[in-house]
């Protein structure tokens, strides 16, 4: 084995020199390329909350923040305060067909359920996608707000004659008196019940 010397060792392990920036006839160096400027305005809040709330609904299942903001839109005042949206779940793979998790608390579970259909459309109409094709209904609690003023209701419409005369054949005074609150009742709505 032949020996190696010092300055053979100083030769390996030595680094090599970086070349110096190239001046001018003058000897002097001139300025690296100007950088590009950054725009020093001042951003708003509103500008940097949705990439933080991005980072947070992702993280707990929402790759949209637009479910959990406009969940009142899409189930309505009533079913809003007792449910809450909890997390959109993809089949493996895919980013459409999706399982909308939401927690409901008593007995609005049911009420939910056949709604089911109309939620799913108003979620994917917001999302812009099919990204939910079912939805999944958790009991658990949900902190109600409090309920919005009643609407007064409007003063009671005469019945037509026609409601009356059939109203007129029925013999037991408690289901005539019974069908005329719900012709009543029907008169002050338009179409037929629907989320809201």
């Amino acid at each position: 084995m032949a020996e190696t010397s010092p300055s053979d060792l100083a030769k390996v392990t030595r680094r090599p020199r970086t070349a110096k920036p190239a001046g001018n006839a003058a000897g002097v160096s001139q300025a690296p390329a100007a950088l590009p400027e950054r725009s020093r305005r001042a951003r708003s809040v509103a500008e940097l909350v949705p990439a933080i709330g991005g980072h947070a609904f992702r993280r707990f299942g929402f790759t949209q923040s637009a479910v959990v903001e406009r969940w009142v839109e899409i189930v309505g005042v009533q079913y809003a305060r007792h449910s809450r949206p909890e997390s959109l779940t993809f089949p493996r793979g895919k980013k459409e067909g999706g399982t909308l998790k939401i927690a409901v608390t008593g007995a609005l579970a049911p009420m939910l359920r056949h709604a089911e259909p109309q939620v799913i459309e108003r979620v994917n109409r917001i999302l812009g996608y099919a990204a939910v094709a079912k939805l999944l209904l958790r009991h658990g609690d949900v902190v109600a707000e409090p309920a919005p003023p009643a609407r007064p209701r409007p003063a009671p419409v005469e019945l037509s004659p026609d409601t009356r005369s059939t109203l007129r054949d029925i013999g037991d005074p408690d289901l005539r008196a019974s069908l005329e609150a719900l012709a009543q009742a029907l008169s002050w709505s338009k179409g037929p019940p629907v989320v809201r």
